[in-house]
């Protein structure tokens, strides 16, 4: 047997070892419906305590959006930044605001700009419970993204005593 068939029957072998010992399904943490919209109605109320109209959305660990909430002020384009503020933070594992400064024009991943719902603002933060990602959440309304963020604090604050850290 030449070296090559040789070493691709082992690499074969390897995975297919690897493949039988692996288990067919994967147990996931989710937010549930109740706790996303306890975590959009805090963001909302932080918000509006600082005199800022804004939507809040949460999304579950895959992006898809659980709970959406505009306020009756706050602009058209609200509702879509916050739902893809947050998918963006779950979606890359990292805070709106980290990636607003990764990806300025210049830096190695300006390129992610680019992709699809991808907002690089702030506002959108990662909810985790575990160790593990369960959702986010995004905040789309007020002057900066710095106060976006805050008001999304609020909101993953709120869930602190029902999620395990």
């Amino acid at each position: 047997m030449n070296k090559t068939l040789a070493a691709a029957a082992a690499l074969l072998a390897a995975g297919t070892a690897f493949a039988q010992s692996s288990p067919a399904t994967h147990a996931i943490r989710l937010l549930t419906p109740e706790a996303a919209q306890k975590a959009v109605n805090a963001a909302l109320a932080e918000c509006r305590k600082q005199g800022f109209q804004v939507a809040v959305a949460v999304v579950d660990r895959s992006g898809v959006t659980q709970a959406l909430l505009r306020d009756r002020f706050a602009g058209a384009h609200t509702p879509m930044v916050a739902a893809n503020k947050a998918w963006t933070a779950v979606s890359f594992r990292t805070p709106t605001s980290e990636l607003a400064k990764a990806t300025m024009a210049g830096q190695p991943a300006s390129g992610l700009r680019s992709v699809p719902r991808f907002t690089a603002v702030g506002g959108g933060l990662s909810i985790e419970a575990g160790g593990s990602i369960v959702g986010g959440i995004g905040v789309s309304g007020a002057p900066s993204g710095d106060a976006d963020e805050a008001c999304a604090k609020a909101g993953i604050a709120a869930l602190r005593d029902d999620l395990e850290l």
